[in-house]
């Protein structure tokens, strides 16, 4: 079964050609043009790769990506966004959290296992919002049927057939009346502070018994099912005001209207075909010097584990087999110590494109506060503005914060773009924190009030290492 992915946006990635992708990618993400090109033509690939006879477009393997730069450049969010972009189940793991127990931590298969999880639901989700106008009508009719019970008409004693014919018909034109004007008020909000009894199931046997246990997903998915008629959920009446019954009425409607094999179907079909892994802090398992035992025991024994995953292979989910071949793999690390070639050679040719991302520069760190769709002075401008404060930064009180990050990396850890969230917090936090009772509703961030705010922190060298 082939998927080609649609995004959840307007865009139409289907259309969209590199040039294009790296576009968008611009909206959220300052700089790094050779990342974003590498995983445009990636993420182009894909669809090209569809476009071919079911036999080559089998033997055609994503080429994954090493991303090589120090941490807060904008590795993570050029994959994330590419994977929204593309509306691709999306997986963010840290590398080195598989040899914090034993020789190799948790089971390097539960990043797959993951992964068809969140497809899976990003696929219910899908289908839920298609029958939702469905369900609401049937939720509806139910709610009606619990405020205003339909009751057979009795005949009365001495009454002819007929006469009785007559009884039910007056008795159903009064109840149907009654039902629509119900039903008026339901839509108008007039019953909200009426309460309703409905009975919902619990569940027969309880969540997680043994999920969070590597490997073990799978026996606790064939354990349910198998204790699913032997233990059936109790049931219970809980009483609710009419618009939560509503709601749950319409999420139990809508998950009867749904066929959760087409489901389950399509989602492993977009995760083997549009899944996007991101390994971070791959450097933290490279071996730099081969020794007999320690710690590089352990971070080759991972090495291996994700090489089959990388390579190829099947992984058993609690939804079914999950092949690994076509699924675009990105990893990610700051490789100061480490290097590259310090990864076991395996592993090191199955991530045949890498790129250097670039350190960022003082313009960079400018652009980054202010371009992007979800820029840090447009997200501080809105919240105050919800308390009526007219927030303003001006170009030279904008170049006074970005020095004075590109300084505090220098000095301390290099942090990179993620210093502005540090920096701006504290610059603002007296406006935050006062916002209410402000007298003057406009607030203007120059230079010199930046210097002011921060005039002591930055001073200090080790008073920076501490709060900045």
């Amino acid at each position: 079964m082939s998927y080609s992915p649609q995004p959840a946006e307007s865009v139409n990635i289907n259309a969209l050609t590199p040039r294009q992708i790296v576009e968008e990618l611009d909206r959220y993400v300052i700089g790094q043009r050779e990342a974003k090109r590498m995983v445009a033509i990636a993420l182009r690939n894909r669809w090209r790769r569809q476009q071919l006879s079911p036999e080559l477009r089998e033997e055609i393997l994503p080429k994954n990506i090493i991303m090589i730069g120090p941490t807060g450049v904008g590795k993570t969010e050029i994959s994330r966004r590419l994977a929204k972009l593309a509306n691709a189940p999306f997986i963010k793991v840290e590398a080195s959290k598989f040899t914090e127990v034993g020789y190799v931590g948790r089971d390097v298969e539960s990043i797959i296992r993951d992964l068809t999880e969140l497809s899976v639901n990003m696929v219910k989700a899908a289908y839920l919002e298609k029958v939702q106008q469905k369900a609401d009508e049937l939720a509806e009719e139910r709610l009606l049927d619990l405020l205003l019970p339909s009751s057979p008409s009795i005949r009365p004693s001495g009454l002819a057939a007929s006469d009785e014919d007559e009884d039910r018909k007056e008795a159903t034109r009064v109840h149907d009346a009654t039902r629509e004007k119900l039903r008026l008020k339901l839509r108008e909000g007039k019953l909200d502070d009426r309460t309703v009894e409905l009975e919902v199931k619990e569940r027969g046997l309880p969540v997680g018994i043994i999920s969070n246990i590597g490997g073990m997903e799978e026996l606790e998915h064939h354990l349910r099912e198998m204790l699913g008629g032997l233990m059936p959920g109790k049931k219970k009446n809980l009483i609710m005001k009419v618009p939560e019954a509503l709601r749950f009425l319409a999420q139990e409607e809508a998950q009867k209207l749904i066929d959760m094999e087409e489901v389950t179907k399509e989602a492993i079909a977009r995760t083997e075909e549009a899944g996007i892994v991101f390994l971070d802090e791959i450097d933290k398992i490279a071996v730099r010097e081969r020794t007999m035992g320690g710690p590089d025991v352990s971070r080759e024994g991972v090495q291996r584990d994700l090489l089959p995953i990388v390579e190829g292979s099947t992984v058993n989910t609690k939804y079914g087999p999950v092949r690994t071949d076509h699924i675009l793999f990105v990893a990610a690390g700051a490789f100061h110590v480490a290097k590259p070639s310090d990864l076991i050679p395996e592993l090191q040719g199955r991530f045949p494109i890498r790129v250097e991302l670039e350190p960022l520069s003082k313009d960079d760190l400018i652009r980054i506060l202010t371009e992007p769709k979800n820029a840090l002075v447009k997200q501080y401008q809105a919240l105050l503005a919800t308390e009526g404060i007219h927030l303003e930064f001006t170009q030279d009180g904008l170049e006074e914060i970005a020095l004075t990050a590109l300084q505090v990396n220098e000095r301390t850890e290099n942090i990179g773009a993620r210093r502005l969230f540090t920096i701006v917090e504290r610059l603002l936090e007296d406006v935050s924190f006062e916002a209410q009772d402000l007298a003057d509703k406009k607030v203007v961030v120059d230079a010199a009030y930046v210097r002011e705010q921060l005039r002591d922190i930055v001073k200090d060298e080790d008073l920076s290492r501490f709060i900045l």
